[in-house]
């Protein structure tokens, strides 16, 4: 009389986009990655202020997690289409309405209607024009998206990168953003309690009247950025959501809209 086997139990499966999304082809097969969640939710701060709840951020955020727990992807890694294509939050407006296309590799995750009042141009038939993203509203996204984190040399590089891309000066003025920041850093350093830290949502709060000018962001803004971020750490990456993936994503939302 032959013993039946124990059945081994199956390996778990990596969260992939088709598996949680309405998306085909290459995508559907590519497991979702922590640094697709980060770029995608950089792209909502800028459009929305902040992350929709239940909105294809978190839903990312929440299978990279749990594909990171799992082993298939580690903390650095994005989809090979999610970096190659990009990750965007497209913004059409409308008289009394706007049309949000949130989409990685150009294929939708999700879309939005909400409504706007109606402006007294879009009521005449005038042409409604969408105002670029400037370095300034990629800080203050920062805020929103890394707000928690302590601030280190690498965050305070990479704002002083922002602050003299957006101010055209290289000059640091002192009790402006860059000084605030590079002595929020110095002052981690002696600590040893993250809790006990300053984080970037305290410099990083306010950001508009902390900036005495201020520009749309371009792509040779955000590799200055991202540079001196990398620079400076000596891991070179970027932290996810941090000051320069926001200045990133700025500028591809920038360059996808003009």
């Amino acid at each position: 009389m032959s013993q039946e086997q124990p059945q081994r139990p199956e390996t778990e499966q990596p969260l992939k986009y088709g598996g949680v999304f309405n998306v085909k082809g290459e995508l559907a097969e590519q497991p979702i990655a922590p640094q697709d969640a980060a770029m995608m939710q950089s792209a909502e701060a800028m459009v929305f202020g902040k992350n929709q709840k239940g909105g294809p951020a978190s839903i990312m955020q929440a299978a990279a997690a749990k594909n990171e727990r799992s082993g298939h992807v580690s903390h650095e890694d994005t989809a090979q289409l999610a970096g190659d294509e990009g990750v965007t939050v497209a913004e059409t407006k409308l008289p009394g309405r706007r049309i949000i296309t949130e989409s990685v590799a150009g294929q939708v995750l999700g879309q939005y209607v909400e409504p706007l009042p109606v402006t007294a141009a879009a009521a005449t038939g005038g042409d409604v024009e969408e105002a670029p993203i400037t370095i300034g509203e990629a800080l203050a996204a920062t805020a929103l998206t890394a707000g928690e984190k302590p601030v280190e040399q690498t965050d305070a590089a990479a704002i002083q990168a922002a602050e003299a891309r957006a101010t055209g000066s290289s000059v640091v003025t002192p009790g402006g953003l860059a000084a605030t920041a590079q002595s929020a850093a110095s002052a981690n350093e002696g600590l040893a309690q993250d809790v006990d830290k300053i984080k970037l949502n305290d410099v990083l709060t306010g950001v508009a009247a902390k900036l005495p000018a201020d520009k749309a962001a371009t792509r040779q803004d955000a590799q200055g950025v991202m540079e001196a971020e990398l620079r400076n750490n000596p891991s070179l990456t970027a932290y996810p959501g941090g000051v320069a993936a926001s200045v990133v994503a700025a500028a591809r939302l920038n360059e996808r809209s003009s």
